[in-house]
């Protein structure tokens, strides 16, 4: 799992949470963080799509799908926990479908909220390199 940080001190360091890793590859590509101290949603993937390499779109999350977001994170770091105690296979993942009933309808409800609209900001890689876990249940 990821280092502990003082959360008080990156906080007076300026960084934000981040509540929730969807995808990962060379660093966080889709998730729930706060940017300016709001809930938003991040997708990293927009340099295939033509963005500049790094770039992210993000865009606010209600309270509703933000709430959401942190249950199924807390139900993915429950499976982790147990996975990395060895207890537990990777094919036992929830995400994997009719592993976890309420990780399913999670994943049905927040589907919408997770695709960028076409409002969405552009923020540079900087703005999501000072993350911190957070927020956990």
């Amino acid at each position: 799992m990821a280092e502990t940080w003082d959360e008080a001190q990156l906080i007076a360091d300026g960084f934000e949470c981040v509540y929730a890793e969807l995808e990962w590859y060379d660093g966080p590509r889709v998730g729930l963080a706060d940017i300016g101290g709001k809930p938003h949603c991040f997708d990293g993937y927009g340099q295939y799509l033509g963005d500049e390499a790094d770039e992210y779109r993000v865009w606010p999350a209600s309270e509703a799908a933000g709430q959401s977001e942190r249950e199924q994170w807390a139900i993915f770091a429950r499976w982790n926990q147990r996975r990395e105690a060895g207890t537990v296979t990777p094919e036992s993942h929830p995400s994997h479908g009719g592993i976890d009933a309420r990780y399913d309808e999670l994943t049905l409800l927040l589907t919408p909220h997770r695709q960028p609209p076409d409002d969405s900001r552009r923020l540079g890689h900087v703005s999501l390199t000072g993350d911190f876990r957070g927020g956990a249940d």
